[in-house]
């Protein structure tokens, strides 16, 4: 079967804080790291060799998933001293492949959350004959993505970054961010310096008459990006909504890890996970959150569609709404933090000092 490439030297910047000591895909989703549902993922479709390319806070992976043999995988890392982007990080970890010129390779990026059939796409790859495969999804507001049109045979005709005007919006197919590669395409791509697969590579294959053929596969999928996204995503791998093999427990309403103390008369909804060591107190309401290892949600406190960070606090009664709070912050009794919100790691936040309303 064939082997792949992963992804994973993004720096998470529109995630912060939560991507302060923690690089993007090692953010808990659903109870473990988001990386670690792609790794399921891929094994389950018969991948044995990944290799991760690593560059921001690359150190944090190896220690964490080793070898990968407990999930059955084979994994080498290899860590990029420049960040050289899409194209360049393939190719900064080609050498690591033993596929050969003409067979396939699988390739992730480590920030999106997807139920893509990653047989098909193999298959789509191998039957068309194509020298890249790309897994398209369609959207209902494409400008913030790159589209891909394609014939009615699904080969791909143009790539068009991020469109504006309505002329410019040809189709709802976009880019979503899975590949297979013929391997002989990898070794072309220039190495030693930095190089985008969506805007050098794809578009400069098509211009020398490469077949690119694309599979639509609108199954979940969701690019975690922003960290109102991410937590919406852990939701749905807690309620089941995006599939995965790595939800440590059975899906539902709440996931609470081995660990965790939830008062009996808190109430988690809508997907909400509560880490390891993470304390929830009594009458707290969470819905659609994630609580982070060793964080404590004192009694009375309303939390929906937030994150709280590992080891922060959030006083009693105080209210979350689309709330981000970092590592180690300290959110005193009866704030109101709401919508898009983020309180850096660290920070505390005296009782009653932020309101959206009347005190009373």
């Amino acid at each position: 079967m064939t082997e792949a490439i992963l992804l994973v030297g993004g720096k998470g910047t529109r995630l912060r804080p939560m991507t302060v000591n923690t690089p993007k895909p090692m953010v808990p989703a659903a109870g473990v790291p988001f990386l670690t549902h792609q790794l399921a993922r891929a094994r389950a479709a018969g991948v044995e060799h990944i290799v991760l390319a690593t560059s921001y806070l690359a150190e944090v992976f190896e220690p964490y998933f080793g070898d990968g043999s407990s999930l059955g995988l084979h994994l080498e890392y290899v860590t990029e001293v420049e960040p050289l982007g899409t194209g360049g990080a393939i190719r900064n970890v080609a050498e690591r492949l033993t596929s050969g010129p003409d067979e396939p390779v699988l390739i992730f990026n480590g920030d999106i959350l997807t139920g893509l059939d990653i047989r098909a796409l193999v298959h789509t790859h191998e039957t068309s004959g194509a020298d890249v495969s790309l897994h398209l999804t369609r959207v209902e507001d494409p400008r913030a993505f790159g589209l891909v049109p394609t014939d009615p045979t699904g080969r791909v005709t143009a790539f068009l970054e991020k469109p504006q005007t309505p002329e410019e919006i040809v189709t709802d197919q976009i880019n979503a961010g899975a590949y297979v590669f013929r391997r002989s395409v990898i070794d072309s791509i220039p190495a030693g310096r930095p190089v985008s697969v969506e805007r050098e590579t794809f578009p400069g294959l098509l211009a020398d008459g490469a077949h690119l053929q694309g599979m639509v596969d609108s199954t979940y999928w969701l690019d975690l990006g922003t960290p109102q996204a991410f937590v919406r995503g852990s939701a749905d791998l807690v309620l089941g909504r995006a599939p995965s093999p790595a939800v440590p427990g059975r899906c539902g309403d709440r996931l609470v890890v081995d660990g965790a103390e939830v008062a009996a008369d808190a109430k988690l909804t809508g997907g909400t996970v509560v880490c390891a060591g993470a304390v929830v107190g009594e009458g707290a309401r969470i819905d659609g959150s994630a609580v982070m290892a060793g964080a404590v949600v004192e009694p009375g406190a309303v939390v929906t569609d937030s994150l709280v960070g590992e080891g922060a606090r959030i006083g009693a009664r105080t209210v979350l709404h689309g709330a981000v709070i970092g590592d180690g912050a300290h959110v005193g009794a009866d704030n109101e933090l709401r919508d898009g919100v983020r309180v850096w790691c660290g920070a505390h936040l005296p009782a009653g000092a932020v309101r959206f309303s009347s005190d009373q």
